[in-house]
């Protein structure tokens, strides 16, 4: 977590889950290819070469869909959180395919003798306030840079320099990119294609991560807990947070405060974790420390530091039980502040 560079460490879940992540690609890859063949036999290597820029194309945009559907997924279902653990893998392989996807385009420009005609198509500059022949290839270019961006910037050296925060904000322009690739998709691709295929994809993949944002920020919404005034909020009694587990409440201020409880020993600590901002009120106590349901990051309840050698530490809070309630101070301590309390 703070101990600068290192590289990455596969274990047997990296290995399957990349594996897997492998396995699938190929597999639409060759399906795609086996059945493109059989609809619209190829002719001459332009149109081999076609076949797989629409093969690559395709592949991006899906798992750029899936990849943005694993985080409210993960929210409604624990279940999927063990798709997210890894989810960088998942970009940068994404990245990979994409950039196949650019160099087979660049490649059947090439094999027509045609790549000056690309430099004027992106350099035809009446033609970027047309909707219809809109140079959409400069759409597909620059989701393709940002997508370097986020893969190039994936191991957690980059996350630790740039500080939680940045490198969350820097790593949402990935909605960018897959707005880019819906563009990109709609202006060229569907318009040059005549198959509902393009659009039930297009359509399909976009509803499908909106409707799951929504869901789960409606399910979010629910979780929040405003108590008005400047008092301390009220949790509950002990026996409603569960063992080795949190309640989340939320200060006037709309910071979120995870309580958790230990057996009858109770503290709290901001719901972000220090690694990546995840949400460790939705994780649980295992050996005695908090572990974000993320990527396994622990603390100490008592105080919320990270266990040695490890520097992280979270803003803890104040907590008290009065007349059988458990109470919350919503004034955040500095971090690695020792407030938890055991409980009578």
């Amino acid at each position: 977590m703070s101990v600068g560079f290192r590289a990455v460490q596969w274990n047997r879940d990296k290995l399957v889950y990349d594996g897997i992540l492998l396995a699938g690609v190929a597999l639409y890859l060759t399906a795609f290819i086996i059945i493109a063949r059989q609809i619209d036999p190829a002719k001459n290597l332009a149109d081999v070469i076609d076949h797989w820029i629409r093969a690559t194309g395709t592949c991006a945009f899906l798992m750029l869909t899936v990849i943005l559907s694993i985080g409210p997924l993960a929210r409604i279902d624990r279940r999927f959180l063990r798709l997210l653990y890894n989810r960088r893998h998942f970009g940068v392989l994404t990245f990979l395919v994409a950039t196949t996807h650019v160099l087979l385009m660049l490649d059947w420009y090439w094999v027509q003798n045609a790549l000056p005609n690309l430099a004027a198509e992106l350099t035809k500059w009446e033609d970027y306030g047309k909707f219809i022949g809109f140079p959409f290839k400069v759409l597909g270019i620059g989701a393709l840079l940002i997508l370097f961006l986020l893969a190039s910037t994936s191991h957690d050296f980059w996350l630790m320099f740039l500080t939680p925060r940045v490198w969350k904000f820097l790593h949402m322009a990935l909605y960018v990119a897959y707005g880019l690739v819906v563009m990109h998709v709609a202006l060229g691709m569907m318009q040059y294609v005549h198959t509902p295929l393009i659009p039930i994809m297009l359509v399909g993949g976009f509803t499908t991560v909106a409707a799951l944002h929504l869901i789960a920020g409606l399910r979010e919404r629910k979780l929040d807990r405003r108590v008005s005034g400047t008092g301390w909020l009220a949790v509950g009694p002990p026996s409603s947070i569960p063992d080795q587990a949190a309640r989340i409440v939320t200060a006037p201020s709309g910071e979120r405060i995870a309580v958790f409880r230990d057996g009858n020993a109770i503290g709290a600590v901001t719901n972000l974790c220090a690694h990546q901002n995840g949400p460790l009120g939705e994780g649980r106590i295992i050996d005695g420390c908090i572990t974000c349901p993320w990527h396994g990051h622990q603390y100490r309840l008592a105080d919320g530091c990270a266990q040695p050698a490890f520097t992280e530490k979270l803003i803890t809070y104040r907590v008290r039980v009065e007349r059988g309630i458990v109470e919350v101070d919503p004034t955040p301590l500095p971090p690695g502040t020792p407030a938890a309390i055991v409980a009578p």
